[in-house]
């Protein structure tokens, strides 16, 4: 009996932590895409298909002509690749399902609210510089780590 008492506590506590460390980390895919790294990340940090529903990625891909004050125009058949890896690690999460008007990771709720206690001149520190710049603070962005014990906040 005691056996199966100490396996049940074991396992729940396994449990426990493993949902904690899926709050905090939404995890990068290791099938990405040659073309995601070529065509995205060679601009900003390669972000996770995670930390966005699919409606909001492929409104991103079907406006990269405008994207965010820049023509980032690629070629379709790159526009398919990366699109359909996008849609498939899309969140399903109902944390990261709300799709923002301007399909802006930081103008989501769920960003508002983990980020509620960061003052607006922290946003305009020069080694941040924008909410957009994730791994600014983020040291582990790139790979979809976004733990708040990781976070350092540039002076």
């Amino acid at each position: 009996m005691h056996k199966i008492t100490r396996l049940i506590i074991t396992g729940s506590c396994a449990a426990l932590l493993s949902a904690h460390a899926l709050a905090e980390s939404v995890g990068m895919p290791n099938t990405m895409p040659k073309s995601y790294t070529a065509e995205c990340a060679s601009c900003h940090i390669p972000y996770a298909p995670g930390l966005l529903p699919s409606k909001s990625w492929l409104g991103i891909m079907h406006s990269l002509d405008k994207h965010y004050g820049t023509d980032a125009s690629i070629d379709a058949q790159s526009v398919t690749e990366i699109s359909a890896w996008l849609d498939k690690y899309s969140s399903g999460s109902r944390k990261f399902s709300e799709v923002s008007p301007d399909y802006r990771i930081s103008s989501s709720a769920w960003f508002a609210r983990k980020h509620r206690e960061v003052r607006k001149d922290v946003w305009l520190r020069t080694a941040i510089k924008s909410r957009a710049n994730c791994s600014a603070c983020h040291k582990q962005a790139a790979q979809g780590d976004f733990d708040e014990d990781n976070v350092r906040v540039p002076k």
